[in-house]
């Protein structure tokens, strides 16, 4: 219930923050269309009374403007009711008076704002004020011509008044516009609210470790919001699953290894206990009891070392992936062909290299010696029957990125489809107790699978043709 009420919350605070803002936008657009009709229409009006001050201009001449009689002929012969015609001078004295004769009675005009107006640009007008000799309200429209300012001004009557209002059929359109929009605004916060409920519901289940409700997820609308919250919820199971299958691997792993440890551990304790229990044991006897013990011991060491390296790889430290340097390959490998060259001699291995000399990367060489090194020992071990080890290098481009792809390659006996899947995994051994007897951990592919995806390559294992396995992994370009 709480997660509906904050999810309407969100909504109400939603539509209330985006509709006030469009119905102020609404608002204001109202008023400024409102002033603009009403000043378009009292342009037509100013413009209206100019047209009859020029044609005063035009049948009187600019000389015989300030002459009454022709000044009274033709106010009387261009009638309109209620119009009153004025001329005044620069000064402001009125001069002639359609309606008043008593021109020395009438105030000074140079104060008054459409005669200011004509006198700076030629024209002017104001609206709606009170004539102090006739009491009347007028728009006044004046126009100079020289030195003399023609002033026409009919009465602000109700009909002149209800004319000059601007139009409110476009007000009646804005507010249906607005409620049109309202309902959508409405409709639309309520999908994003359906969303931000969804995924809050998700976060709570989340946070108890409950399965997300898949019933709500399928009512959710199909459209871009649905895709998000869906990738959202894919990445945190995603995540989630993969730190979950982090703890099941590193369980396991301790589990393997108390279980690997546990084997030598007990020969140590067997063989000292059986010497230490027979002082008079033969010296040879004790010298084999002895040997035995040191090799124990080199297996638990080695155990121990691989489980190390595999513990660093797990949790990658970026201060020492920014200390990578250039690392020569085919330095490395003949490094690790030097190390193993008895055990490939006793084991009857010959190699065959083809791996260009100017084929560098960016890394960590002790990892990359690590990655040959426990390959090549992978198949001294295990390449029964094998006589040729084969390693080829080949740059390989792949969604604009240039790696290096190796193949370790040798002419054994191979191995069984249903166990090429598992060799990269921990401890998993074909068979387990030659494994052990050769001294291997089962670990070793394990880190090189590890070592070459901290390099950003990958590692893969397939039978080869003709007989053998291949090991293929690569390695980025520098």
């Amino acid at each position: 219930m709480a997660t509906v009420l904050r999810s309407r919350s969100f909504r109400k605070n939603l539509l209330f923050r985006i509709g006030g803002v469009f119905l102020l936008f609404a608002i204001c657009f109202s008023v400024y269309q409102y002033q603009r009709e009403k000043k378009f229409k009292i342009d037509i009006l100013h413009s209206r009374l100019q047209m009859y001050n020029y044609e005063m201009l035009q049948t009187l001449t600019k000389d015989s403007l300030a002459n009454p009689h022709l000044f009274y002929d033709y106010v009387r012969r261009h009638n309109v009711e209620g119009l009153r015609v004025s001329v005044i001078n620069k000064d402001g004295r009125v001069i002639l008076d359609s309606y008043d004769t008593k021109l020395d009675s009438l105030d000074n005009h140079l104060q008054r704002a459409e005669i200011l107006q004509a006198l700076r640009a030629g024209n002017g007008y104001d609206i709606k004020r009170t004539s102090q000799s006739t009491h009347e309200t007028y728009f006044y429209s004046a126009t100079r011509f020289g030195d003399l300012i023609v002033r026409a001004a009919v009465p602000y009557s109700a009909e002149l008044t209800q004319s000059l209002q601007a139009d409110n059929t476009y007000i009646w359109f804005a507010v249906v516009l607005t409620f049109l929009l309202g309902v959508v605004l409405y409709l639309s916060t309520s999908r994003i609210s359906r969303h931000i409920g969804y995924l809050r519901e998700f976060a709570v289940r989340a946070e108890e470790g409950k399965e997300p409700d898949r019933e709500l997820e399928r009512r959710l609308p199909d459209d871009e919001l649905s895709d998000i919250s869906h990738t959202i919820i894919h990445l945190y199971w995603k995540l989630r699953h993969s730190e979950e299958e982090k703890v099941r691997i590193k369980r396991q792993l301790t589990q393997n290894a108390a279980h690997e440890l546990k084997t030598p551990a007990a020969s140590i304790h067997g063989y000292l206990e059986s010497i230490l229990d027979n002082p008079g044991m033969p010296a040879d006897k004790r010298q084999h009891f002895l040997e035995r013990c040191y090799a124990q011991s080199e297996r638990m060491n080695k155990l121990l070392l691989d489980m190390s390296v595999l513990t660093k790889l797990d949790e990658p430290d970026e201060s020492k992936r920014q200390e990578h340097r250039r690392v020569n390959v085919l330095s490395v490998i003949q490094s690790v062909l030097d190390d193993t060259a008895l055990q490939m001699q006793v084991k009857g291995l010959a190699t065959s290299l083809n791996v260009p000399e100017s084929v560098e990367v960016t890394g960590d060489q002790s990892l990359i010696y690590s990655v040959f090194r426990n390959i090549i020992d992978n198949a001294i071990a295990y390449a029964a029957g094998a006589t040729c080890l084969k390693i080829v290098c080949l740059e390989v481009q792949d969604e604009g990125r240039h790696y290096y792809e190796f193949d370790v390659s040798d002419n054994g006996q191979g191995v069984a489809p249903e166990h090429l899947e598992h060799l990269f995994e921990r401890f998993y051994r074909v068979d387990k107790g030659r494994s052990r007897k050769f001294g291997g951990t089962g670990l070793g592919l394990a880190i090189v699978k590890n070592a070459v995806a901290a390099h950003g390559g990958t590692a893969t294992a397939f039978n080869t043709s003709g007989g053998g396995l291949t090991v293929r992994f690569t390695l980025a370009r520098y």
